[in-house]
């Protein structure tokens, strides 16, 4: 299973919420799974066995969207509670079946490889879109489905699209802001 691990000091189990950061290729943030209370935890082992989950590049992209039975957003409850932790990424092991594991440090590379990227440009930025040192186009992120959702879940990823758009937006306009339209009219009438 994806985005499931766990460390190498001491053996401690956990899931893997983005395997590298912006600007620090070499950490990774991650969710310690046995500190978590009952519920929180089988809503998270729930929702990491969904098509949507295993088809994610990151699972954080998952948990912005999607929410615990107490209403409250899994990947805002999760930083709010201090249970994201940055750990270097030679201490995480993937293991994706019980009988095999892999270094996450290593696997990074080998993604990175891959996709013909750097391991600097693995890590995703604000807005969900890869780091803008790199001139690759970014592999288009997996859209749920939508008979999975419930109503919730399908409300904040709406929300969460219509944030990423703004955010698209205001860079956009940025890089080329749009021509004032009363200037044009001033222009118009001279």
């Amino acid at each position: 299973m994806k985005h499931v691990g766990k460390m190498k000091n001491n053996g401690a189990k956990i899931v893997i919420a983005y395997r590298t950061l912006p600007g620090d290729p070499l950490s990774a943030l991650v969710v310690g799974t046995n500190v978590l209370g009952d519920s929180y935890h089988d809503s998270l082992m729930q929702l990491l066995q969904t098509n949507e989950a295993q088809s994610a590049n990151e699972l954080a992209d998952i948990l912005s969207v999607r929410r615990f039975p107490d209403g409250s957003n899994m990947l805002e409850w999760f930083h709010n509670n201090g249970h994201l932790k940055k750990v270097p990424t030679n201490g995480v092991l993937v293991t994706p079946t019980p009988q095999s594991n892999v270094p996450l440090d290593e696997l990074n590379v080998i993604i990175a490889e891959q996709k013909g990227v750097t391991l600097e440009d693995l890590a995703i930025t604000d807005g969900g879109k890869p780091n803008p040192k790199s001139d690759k186009t970014p592999e288009p992120v997996a859209e749920p489905v939508v008979e999975e959702l419930s109503a919730v879940d399908l409300r904040s990823r709406a929300d969460a699209l219509i944030k990423q758009a703004q955010q698209l937006r205001k860079k956009a306009d940025e890089l080329d802001p749009p021509k004032s339209k009363s200037k044009k009219a001033a222009v118009e009438v001279e």
